[in-house]
Parts: structure tokens; C-alpha cells; sequence
């Protein structure tokens, strides 16, 4: 069976040096999977299983060049960056992996949280100039604020019981009530925790239902001097409305640990060429990025969350006996 193995990352290598792969031939490739990857016509003739991270885009262009195609595997929970009607329509099978990163993307949260809420970031920049009054870093006390979590899934309820210890009044805006916190969260609409909430922070997974669900209008409702912080994905946050309200003061600072149209936004210089019909759209998205990256009161790392060593292992375990349950006829985490 030959793979080929998309995004291969630093964090990564480890595991495969010390695990051998015997009836898997992998071909790593540090460099997402979209409409202008390059690969061999042999690649493209012979490769049966295609694994990737959601910083792939696989439209039914860069999937029907495959000829052989029968597994894709992503080593992610979401996979919103997969035409899941196409691989159902030509029987590929897709992959994910749930519940890989909740302890991590808990206290990766909770400390974005405590970096905004604190004013580190701007102290620490300070310190560098020199500049070391203390009032301008004067921050807040958690057990004073609520959180409104959004998405109350594993992640969502670790972090309520991270906020509940704080002593931070904690409202939850969720699909489905988890019994785990029901003895002291309160679960409201959105609107209300939008009105309510001094940190927001998002945690569930992108449908095209909740695209940009906190948009301008969204904004509007909240208290002046929020807190945004997003590890979920990067298509819930309208990134042009955030902008507007970071600069008005409306939004005091936000942690974005992931972005929307990821692979353009976190480029420095974006070359003419690179612009193409299909990612022409996140352009605007990229551009807002760079002026982000600017402010003192916005944190924006690269989609590490979940990147921790035991995270990682976990998440490439999980991602390989998916492929060899499906060998065996088995369909563990299945997605199509």
C-alpha cells in the first residue's frame, strides 16, 4: 500500500523513527495538499491512501487526480477541508481521529486566556522597549468574570471545569447539555452569552452553518472590553469584523490559535502567483492576518493547541490503526 503523507511536521518525526510500517510505503511531504501541489505522474497513478492535516484543501479538483484512491486519512477531529460528497460518490473512505487533544487544548486555552486577561504579551513587549509602568498592564481576576464557551463537547466542558475552579461564572452555549457540568455551568442561548460574556471562547467544529458566526452583528452585542479566543477553527470568526472591533477598543484582545484559509494567512510575503481562483477568497483574510500580527493586544500562533509530544503520538497511532481496521473490513472512525 502506498501513502503519501501531506503536512509532515518537526513534532511528527519521532514517531516515525521509532516504528517500523512494513506493508506501508510512505512518501513524506512537509507541504499541504491543494490545487498547486506538484507530484509525479507515478504519485498520482499509484498512491492508494493520502494522509493530511486540515491546512490540506481536498476539493474534487486535487482528488480526481488521483487514479488509485481508496483511503484518505486526516489526522484531525474536522474535516470540513475534505469534499466529503465526492469520496462518498467514488467510494474513498475518509478517516479522522476524535478525542486526541482535550487535556492539551484545555490548558493551551487556559493559558491564552490568562495571557489576555493579564496583559503578558503587552508587558512582555514592554519590557523590551523598556517601558515598565505598571498601570498600563493592570489586568483582571478571573473568579470577577464569566466565560461563554461555545461548544460544549470534551474540550468545551475541561475548560468549563478549568473556569469553574477559577471561580469564573461560566455559561455555555451548546447543542447538547453534558451532564458532567450541568451542576454549575448555566447553558444559554448564543445571544445572551454574547451579551454576557467578559472572555468568549470557541469550541466546536466547523459546519457550514456556523460560518463566521461571530460576524459584525455578533460583535455588536458584546460587552466593550471582551476577551476572543478561538482554538476551534478559523471559519467561525468573521476576521474583518474582529479587526474593525479591536481597533475601536470594542474587543480588547483576542488569541487566535487558528485562522481562517491557514496555509495563505500565515505567509509573510503572499507572491502574485500564489493566487489563484480557489484561494482568491482568502485573500482578504490573509491581508487582515498580517495587520493582527501587529497589534500588542493579539495572540496568533500557528494551529498548535493540540501539539503536544503525547498529543501527536497519539493522534498518528490512531490515524494508522484506522487504516489497518479498514484492511480488516472494520470501519473505526469512518467518516464516508
Amino acid at each position: 500500500m502506498k501513502m503519501l503523507l501531506f503536512d509532515f511536521r518537526d513534532s511528527e518525526k519521532e514517531f516515525f523513527e521509532t516504528r517500523e510500517f512494513k506493508d506501508i510505503d510512505i512518501t513524506f511531504i512537509e507541504a499541504p495538499l491543494n490545487e498547486d501541489t506538484e507530484l509525479t505522474e507515478e504519485q498520482l497513478q499509484e498512491t492508494d491512501v493520502i494522509c493530511v492535516f486540515v491546512s490540506s484543501t481536498l476539493t474534487p479538483e486535487v482528488l480526481s487526480r488521483f487514479k488509485n484512491l481508496r483511503i484518505i486519512a486526516t489526522r484531525s477531529t474536522g474535516y470540513n477541508h475534505i469534499d466529503i460528497i465526492y469520496c462518498t460518490r467514488n467510494n474513498i473512505a475518509v478517516f479522522n481521529v476524535e478525542h486526541y487533544g482535550e487535556s492539551a487544548v484545555t490548558q493551551y486555552t487556559t493559558g491564552l486566556m490568562i495571557a489576555l486577561v493579564r496583559n503578558l504579551l503587552p508587558a512582555y513587549l514592554g519590557m523590551k522597549q523598556s517601558k515598565t509602568g505598571t498601570k498600563t498592564y493592570e489586568g483582571r481576576t478571573l473568579k470577577n468574570l464569566t466565560i461563554g464557551i461555545i461548544g460544549c463537547g470534551a474540550i468545551g466542558s475541561a475548560v468549563a471545569k478549568t473556569a469553574d475552579f477559577f471561580g469564573m461564572r461560566v455559561l455555555v452555549n451548546t447543542y447538547m447539555r453534558n451532564p458532567e457540568v450541568s451542576g454549575f455551568v448555566e447553558y444559554v442561548d448564543l445571544d445572551d452569552l454574547i451579551k454576557e460574556s467578559d472572555v468568549i471562547t470557541l469550541h466546536l467544529p466547523y459546519t457550514p452553518e456556523v460560518y463566521h458566526m461571530l460576524s459584525q452583528k455578533e460583535f455588536e452585542k458584546m460587552k466593550r472590553g471582551v476577551f476572543i479566543i478561538n482554538t476551534a477553527r478559523g471559519e467561525l470568526i468573521d476576521i474583518v469584523a474582529l479587526y474593525e472591533n479591536l481597533v475601536s477598543g470594542k474587543v480588547k484582545g483576542a488569541a487566535l490559535d487558528v485562522l481562517e484559509c491557514e496555509y495563505l494567512a500565515l505567509k509573510k510575503d503572499i507572491a502574485a502567483d500564489e493566487i489563484t481562483e480557489s484561494n482568491g477568497k482568502c485573500m482578504t483574510s490573509a491581508l487582515i492576518t498580517q495587520k493582527l500580527l501587529d497589534m500588542d493586544n493579539v495572540i496568533i500562533t500557528p494551529h498548535i493547541a493540540y501539539d503536544t509530544k503525547e498529543s501527536v503520538h497519539y493522534l498518528l497511532e490512531e490515524t494508522f490503526n484506522n487504516i489497518k481496521d479498514y484492511s480488516k473490513g472494520m470501519h473505526t472512525n469512518q467518516v464516508c
